[in-house]
């Protein structure tokens, strides 16, 4: 960064307020360091237009707390990518949660950015970081508004104990549905049985408990 502020004859804490006004942001590393490009000092010199703010984001995810280990080396492994593909990283996010929940809020804050146009690239370990299916749609909405999102391909970043537990979790969740169905139909069933051999009885019951709720 001194060097950069060199080169254009200013400060370091000139940089930095240019930075954290928006009139020249910086690039970050991983850690956090502030760092400039050459096309930084093209537009700085006025030679070349910020591209509307359109920036670079990595997204990594695990599905459970206990595997923020892996989510580190997940980060780590993207850093070595980007620098390997010479991509300048704007912003690192990172989540815990599942591949079958697309509530999760990072990722939707990412893909409604995208969405507004201001992300040009999205990179990610494997699709399935992203989610565990519909990755095709999501990238037709990408591609529709000029983003790019680029996968890394890396297999090892997506252990095989996290399709079992999704496939798992598709089951529980239609267990939980017919178990409830089950229920419900019990339920309606008792209800019409008790109407029907001691209506007086039963209305006043249930007349009962709608005044007590």
């Amino acid at each position: 960064m001194r060097v950069f502020a060199k080169k254009l004859g200013l400060s370091v804490k000139t940089l930095q307020r240019w930075d954290v006004s928006g009139r020249l942001p910086a690039k970050r590393t991983l850690s956090g360091h502030r760092f400039y490009t050459e096309d930084d000092l093209l537009i700085a010199n006025g030679l070349k237009p910020i591209e509307a703010n359109r920036k670079t984001v990595v997204y990594c995810r695990v599905s459970s707390s206990g595997q923020k280990p892996e989510l580190k080396n997940q980060m780590l492994a993207m850093e070595a990518f980007c620098l390997g593909r010479g991509l300048t990283v704007d912003d690192w996010v990172s989540e815990i949660g599942g591949g079958l929940n697309f509530k999760r809020k990072k990722f939707l804050a990412i893909m409604l950015s995208m969405l507004k146009g201001e992300i040009s690239i999205i990179v990610i370990a494997h699709k399935d970081r992203m989610c565990r299916f519909a990755f095709e749609f999501i990238q037709e909405l990408a591609t529709s508004v000029g983003c790019e999102i680029v996968v890394a391909n890396q297999l090892s970043l997506s252990p095989q104990h996290e399709l079992v537990e999704d496939l798992m979790a598709i089951i529980h969740c239609f267990s939980c549905r017919l178990y409830g169905l089950r229920n419900y139909s019990k339920e309606i069933k008792e209800n019409l049985k008790n109407a029907i051999d001691k209506p007086v009885q039963y209305l006043a019951e249930l007349s009962d408990r709608e005044i007590q709720c």
